[in-house]
């Protein structure tokens, strides 16, 4: 199995995860609003856990974005370019968010640190919600998508897919 193929299945499961999580959310949601408004009685922590977990939420989803070419992009002049430069001006969009999500890994480690060793909690009253769990899922969405954006922009530059195809007429027929 190529590493493209591995990580191709990495993005896919987390962003299974993320949607089932964010589905799992819903019910939460609705069970504080029937709390609330029939019972007059909450469901606490709710604000804390869906603040957390939104979060969480989009940098589990942003690998796979950056590797399906879902990610906010401006193609439009790229595809004005002859193919190598269109190619090449793509494959600089795309190490400049490795650079920016680079710069989160760089920025977060340390945080995400000191809210583990100090039990670092976020909300107040009845539920407190450990802030670890957000720092290192933001950590862990930040290399899926450094690696993603690297990744894109080695197959633009390179285009190994064309090559395969190329030595092998029957590679481009296969699933």
């Amino acid at each position: 199995m190529s590493i493209v193929n591995l990580n191709d299945r990495l993005t896919k499961f987390l962003l299974v995860l993320a949607a089932a999580w964010a589905f799992m959310l819903t019910f939460l949601i609705v069970a504080d609003i029937v709390g609330r408004t029939v019972f007059n009685s909450p469901v606490y922590g709710v604000p804390e856990i869906v603040m957390n977990s939104i979060v969480m939420i989009v940098f589990l989803q942003a690998g796979y974005a950056i590797r399906s070419r879902s990610m906010l992009r401006a193609d439009f002049l790229a595809q004005k370019f002859p193919p190598l430069l269109g190619r090449i001006s793509l494959a600089i969009g795309y190490l400049l968010g490795a650079a920016f999500f680079l710069m989160i890994i760089i920025g977060g480690y340390d945080m995400a640190i000191h809210a583990w060793t100090a039990g670092e909690y976020e909300g107040e009253g009845a539920l407190r919600v450990p802030a670890w769990p957000t720092r290192f899922t933001i950590l862990f969405g930040s290399m899926i998508a450094f690696l993603n954006y690297l990744l894109m922009a080695w197959l633009d530059i390179f285009q190994p897919e064309k090559l395969d195809s190329e030595v092998d007429p029957e590679a481009k027929f296969q699933g």
